[in-house]
């Protein structure tokens, strides 16, 4: 799915404010602009990713059927 189709369903349906489903949209930007990027500029966004996701941690622990 496109970037811009995904942020619209997550603006739809309200789950912009799930973590996890921001991490993908970032992820999938990242893909559509890879081509435009120097292999560095790539690395740095993707770790800058990667470092906000790691934060999400276990926040999701004994949520589960809420969250999921």
């Amino acid at each position: 799915m496109h970037s811009e189709e995904f942020a619209k369903y997550l603006g739809e349906t309200g789950d912009y404010q799930k973590p996890w489903l921001l991490v993908q949209l970032r992820l999938s930007k990242l893909a559509e602009e890879k081509k435009d990027l120097s292999p560095a500029e790539y690395i740095t966004r993707l770790e800058d990713i990667h470092q906000d996701m790691m934060k999400l941690g276990q926040w999701w622990k004994d949520q589960e059927d809420q969250v999921f």
